[in-house]
C-alpha cells in the first residue's frame, strides 16, 4: 500500500514537503499573529484591475469591510460574484485571492465583491456567515453602482470560503430575500463531525485532521461537539438540499474534505440540483493555489474557468429590486 506522500501527485510532492517543514501548526496564537501580519497588506491592488474598499454597517453598528474588483473597462449587466476567502474560518483576508480574481475577471468581465468577514479568532459562528449574507444583500442593493446584472448574482469560495458558500446558498434559499443563480463551493469545509474516512487521521501537508479539528473547535465555540450544530455552520448537516443554485466544485483525492464533498455533491444531485464536479487525483488541500504551475494545478484552474464562463452565459435567477434591510 502506498504511503500518504506517495499518493501525492509527483509534481506536488516537493511543495508538500516544503509546506510540512516550514508551515506552523494551526494554533490560536499562530492565527492571531497571522491576522496582524495580514492586516498590513489590506488595500493592496492587482495591476490592471479596478479596486475599491467599502465599509458597510452591521446591525450592531460595527463595520464590515468589502473589497471590490472589476475590469478597468466595465461592461453593463456583468455577472456579480461574491467571493469568500479560505483559511479554516480563522485566517485570511480577501486580498489573498487577487490572482484568482484577475483570472476570473479576464475570462468573464465579472465584478467580484469579497467580504473581509469576521474570523473565528475574533468571534465564532454565526458572525462570519452573517457577514457574508450582509455582503450578498449589499451586492443586490447596489448592483447598479457596479453595472452588475441583478439577475446574475453568484457566490463562491475555497475551503472555509467554500463552506460559507454552501451555507450562504442555503440561507439565501431559506430567507427568500435574494436569489443566487450559481454557487462555487470549492473543496468546501462543511462537516464538523469529521466522520468520513478521508477526514480521519489525514496527514495532508496543508490541512491535516488535527488542524481541521482545532479549526472547527474555534469556529463553533460552545456549539462544538453538539448534535444541534446548525447547518448554516456546517452545511453537510442539512437534510433539505432542494431548490439550490447550480453548483460547481472540485476536490483533491487525498485531502480531508474529499469524502464530505463527494457525499454533499451526491445529495445535491439526488435532490434535483445541477452539479459539475471533479476529483483531481493526487491533489492535497489547496493544490490548485499552491501548485498553480503544475499540470494538476493548471487542469483545476482550466476546469474552474471554463465552467464559470459557462455559468455566466447560462445561469440567471430573477431578483426584485426592493430590499428590506435598511441598515445596508
Amino acid at each position: 500500500m502506498k504511503s500518504f506522500d506517495e499518493q501525492i501527485d509527483k509534481e506536488l510532492r516537493l511543495t508538500g514537503k516544503f509546506i510540512r517543514f516550514f508551515t506552523p501548526n494551526f494554533k490560536v496564537g499562530t492565527l492571531k499573529m497571522a491576522k496582524k501580519l495580514m492586516s498590513t497588506i489590506k488595500g493592496r491592488t492587482f495591476q490592471n484591475l479596478y479596486y475599491e474598499e467599502v465599509y458597510i454597517k452591521r446591525e450592531d453598528n460595527t463595520q464590515l469591510r468589502l473589497t471590490i474588483y472589476a475590469p478597468l473597462k466595465r461592461k453593463f449587466n456583468a455577472p456579480g460574484l461574491l467571493w469568500m476567502h479560505g483559511g479554516g474560518y480563522g485566517l485570511g483576508i480577501p486580498e489573498m485571492d487577487e490572482r484568482l480574481y484577475k483570472k476570473l475577471i479576464d475570462e468573464t468581465d465579472c465584478v467580484i465583491i469579497a467580504p473581509d468577514y469576521t474570523l473565528s479568532v475574533e468571534k465564532p459562528y454565526p458572525q462570519a456567515i452573517n457577514d457574508c449574507y450582509l455582503a450578498l444583500m449589499w451586492m443586490k442593493k447596489h448592483h447598479m453602482n457596479y453595472m452588475i446584472n441583478i439577475n446574475q448574482l453568484m457566490i463562491g469560495g475555497e475551503s472555509a470560503g467554500g463552506g460559507l458558500t454552501a451555507a450562504l446558498a442555503l440561507m439565501a434559499r431559506d430567507k427568500n430575500e435574494v436569489n443566487v443563480c450559481f454557487q462555487m463551493p470549492l473543496y468546501p469545509m462543511i462537516d464538523d463531525r469529521m466522520i468520513t474516512p478521508s477526514s480521519q487521521n489525514n496527514d495532508d501537508p496543508v490541512w491535516s485532521s488535527k488542524s481541521n479539528k482545532l479549526a472547527w473547535e474555534l469556529y463553533l465555540g460552545e456549539l462544538y461537539g453538539r448534535d444541534d450544530v446548525p447547518y448554516y455552520a456546517a452545511p453537510a448537516r442539512a437534510l433539505n438540499l432542494k431548490n439550490l443554485p447550480p453548483c460547481l466544485t472540485y476536490v483533491g483525492s487525498i485531502e480531508p474534505f474529499r469524502d464530505e464533498t463527494v457525499e454533499y455533491v451526491n445529495r445535491l444531485q439526488l435532490q434535483g440540483n445541477l452539479v459539475t464536479f471533479k476529483i483531481f487525483d493526487g491533489g492535497f488541500h489547496a493544490f490548485d493555489i499552491l501548485g498553480e504551475k503544475t499540470k494538476i494545478g493548471s487542469s483545476a484552474l482550466t476546469f474552474l474557468l471554463e465552467n464559470f464562463k459557462f455559468a455566466t452565459k447560462n445561469y440567471f435567477k430573477e431578483n426584485k429590486i426592493h430590499v428590506k434591510n435598511d441598515h445596508i
